[in-house]
C-alpha cells in the first residue's frame, strides 16, 4: 500500500498539487483502507458507502469522497484497477454554506489582545488579506513588493495571485524580514505549521470570549470589502476565488444593504417616462 500511494504521490506532485492536498488525500484513502479491512484493489462500492455514512460534517464528506474519486480515477487511469467503485457510490449532498465572519469590533479586540507579536500578525494577515492559515505560515519576506506594496500569495492547487497590502499590513511588513521566513519553525528548517498559526488565533478568539474558527477571519475580509462598496468581481479577485458564486459564500450582506437596494429600486411609472 505505501507502494502505490507513493506512485500516487509522485503523479500528485507532477500535476502541481500543494503538498497539504496531496497529504490530505492520501490520509484519506488510508483511513478508509484501515477502517474497512481492505485493500486498494479490493475495497468496494459498499466499503465506500460505510465509510462516508459515519457521523461527520457534511462538508468532510464532501472532501473525503472527493479525495476518494481522485484517487480511484488514478487506479483507473494507470491501469491498476479495471472497475471503478465510486461509480457505485452515491455523491454526498454538498452542503450550503453560509458566511460567518468575525465582526468588526471584536477583530479590533483580537488585534489587541494577541499575546505576542507573531500572534497578533496572524491575526492582521487573515482580517486584512484574507489569507488561509496554511498561506499566512509560509510567508517569506521575499514575497513581498516593495515597490507596490502587494504580496504574491500561493494558495490552494498552487495557485499564486499577487494582492495589494492593506496600509496595516505594510505597516506589519516593514517590522518583518526581507529576506527569511516571517514566521519560523522553532523546531525545524523553514516556516510554522498551519495548525501553529490556527491554534493561535483560535487562542486569541478564546481570549475575546469568542468559539470560533480562524476562516472566519477570511469571511471577514470579503464581507468588509462589500459592505465597503467593492465591486464583486473585484473582491473575487482579492480573494483568489474561481468562480463569483464561491465569493458569495463568504460575504454576508445585513439588512441596511439590503433597505438600501430596495431604495434604489424605481418606481415603474419613473422608469416609463
Amino acid at each position: 500500500m505505501t507502494t502505490l500511494l507513493s506512485h500516487w504521490r509522485a503523479w500528485m506532485e507532477a500535476q502541481g498539487l500543494s503538498r497539504r492536498t496531496i497529504d490530505e488525500r492520501c490520509a484519506t484513502v488510508r483511513a478508509l483502507l484501515t477502517m474497512t479491512h481492505t485493500t486498494a484493489s479490493t475495497f468496494g462500492a459498499d466499503d465506500v458507502i460505510e465509510y462516508l455514512r459515519r457521523d461527520m460534517a457534511p462538508a468532510s464528506r464532501t472532501t473525503y469522497y472527493s479525495n476518494l474519486r481522485a484517487f480511484t480515477a488514478w487506479m483507473v487511469k494507470t491501469e491498476r484497477r479495471a472497475d471503478d467503485p465510486l461509480a457505485k457510490v452515491p455523491s454526498p449532498k454538498r452542503p450550503k454554506s453560509l458566511p460567518r465572519p468575525v465582526a468588526p469590533p471584536l477583530v479590533e479586540m483580537m488585534i489587541r489582545s494577541a499575546r505576542t507579536k507573531t500572534g497578533r500578525a496572524y491575526v492582521l494577515l487573515a482580517a486584512y488579506a484574507g489569507l488561509r492559515v496554511h498561506e499566512v505560515a509560509k510567508i517569506h519576506g521575499r514575497d513581498i513588493d516593495w515597490f507596490n506594496d502587494s504580496i504574491v500569495v500561493t494558495g490552494k492547487g498552487g495557485k499564486t495571485a499577487r494582492i495589494p497590502l492593506h496600509d496595516r499590513l505594510v505597516v506589519l511588513a516593514r517590522d518583518m524580514p526581507r529576506d527569511d521566513w516571517w514566521f519560523p519553525s522553532p523546531s525545524r528548517p523553514g516556516p510554522v505549521r498551519s495548525h501553529a498559526v490556527s491554534a493561535s488565533i483560535r487562542r486569541t478568539m478564546q481570549t475575546c470570549g469568542y468559539d470560533g474558527k480562524p476562516h472566519q477571519l477570511r469571511h471577514f475580509y470579503g464581507t468588509e470589502l462589500v459592505r465597503a462598496g467593492v465591486h464583486l468581481r473585484v473582491v473575487q479577485q482579492l480573494m483568489r476565488h474561481e468562480s463569483p458564486a464561491t465569493t458569495a459564500i463568504y460575504t454576508q450582506v445585513d439588512d441596511e444593504q439590503l433597505r438600501a437596494g430596495i431604495a434604489a429600486l424605481r418606481p415603474i411609472e419613473r422608469l416609463a417616462a
